[in-house]
């Protein structure tokens, strides 16, 4: 592919991953004289990719210190610049220049970038973790929680290009054969896509079982079917390794994901991000589930008269099968 991933990082250190890009990983940082963990090398973001491009143009001092902010992002993505300026004894104009010289007008542009580059990297105990910093209630973090939710589907919202749903629909609408992979919390969601597009008449599935069957079933797609992957954040190798598997056979690919940076938005043909940023240990998917019934709303409507054939078929049945509940009528027993 010959493309390049940047990471933050004291000295870059290119390697070579099984399709031959190169990656930059992060050198271990110091932390108050001792060394801390390099962060995942995996899943670049917006942040690091920022770092990368103006590191040459940084002071060591700068350097220094945005090593420190994102090395500790479990423990700093939350806080103000006033906040941030006395955790590392400097004042909050020198943490609001240091945020300017990254190429960020307003300091609150950083943090978000900041808040998705811890998001990226964390595991469900660090993120529980840093919650528990924050001495909130347990109804403070309920009610926290929805509130990401909105946000994340409002993010999504003002990011809408509906043309460009309606593009991924027609080509969903073409395929001979659908598969969608996804897996553990977001297996429910390749099957609830599934099983909508099966309801509409399409030949879709969603794979399940080992990492053989998913690649058994890559194996039999042409370049006239479409693999559908989802997978957040620095994605589950499975995943990623149906689509580059999916992508060597010639066969169109599309990704839902939460980020433009992340393993499916780079291998995937065309993408669709959907915000998976939560407070707490579990992912929010409220989100990507918009996403996926944007896409069946156009997926129906772009072939109105054969979805409402294929669904007036399957209310008559349902209508005359036992399948709903009905309370007993007297007499029975």
């Amino acid at each position: 592919m010959g493309n390049k991933t940047r990471h933050l990082g004291g000295q870059a250190k290119p390697n070579r991953n099984n399709t031959g890009d190169e990656i930059y990983t992060l050198g271990a940082a110091e932390n108050n004289g001792r060394e801390v963990e390099s962060l995942d090398s995996s899943t670049p973001t917006q942040l690091g990719a920022r770092f990368f491009d103006t590191q040459a143009d940084l002071s060591s001092s700068r350097q220094r210190l945005l090593r420190q902010i994102i090395d500790e992002s479990n423990e700093t993505f939350f806080l103000s610049s006033r906040e941030m300026g006395r955790r590392y004894n400097v004042d909050s104009a020198t943490i609001i220049r240091t945020v300017q010289a990254l190429g960020y007008e307003k300091f609150a542009d950083f943090a978000q970038d900041l808040r998705e580059h811890f998001v990226t990297q964390i595991t469900p105990y660090s993120a529980m973790k840093a919650a528990e910093q924050t001495n909130q209630s347990v109804a403070d973090r309920v009610r926290q929680s929805v509130d990401q939710d909105l946000e994340n589907l409002n993010a999504f919202k003002a990011k809408l290009d509906p043309d460009k749903i309606v593009e991924i629909a027609k080509q969903i609408t073409q395929a001979r054969r659908i598969v969608i992979i996804g897996i553990d919390f977001a297996a429910s969601l390749a099957e609830s896509l599934a099983y909508a597009l099966v309801r509409l008449g399409f030949d879709a599935e969603a794979p399940t079982g080992s990492s053989g069957v998913v690649q058994n079933k890559i194996k039999i797609l042409t370049p006239k079917d479409l693999l559908v992957a989802i997978s957040f954040g620095r994605g589950l190798r499975d995943t990623i390794d149906a689509v580059l598997s999916a992508r060597r056979r010639n066969v169109p690919t599309f990704g839902i994901t939460d980020g433009g940076t992340t393993p499916i938005a780079k291998y995937c043909d065309a993408y669709l991000v959907a915000s998976t940023t939560h407070t707490s240990f579990i992912n929010s998917y409220v989100a990507p589930v918009a996403a996926i019934n944007a896409l069946l709303v156009a997926c129906a409507h772009s072939q109105s008269a054969r979805s409402l054939k294929i669904l007036r078929e399957s209310e008559a049945e349902n209508t005359s099968s036992a399948r709903w509940y009905r309370e007993p009528t007297k007499g029975d027993s």
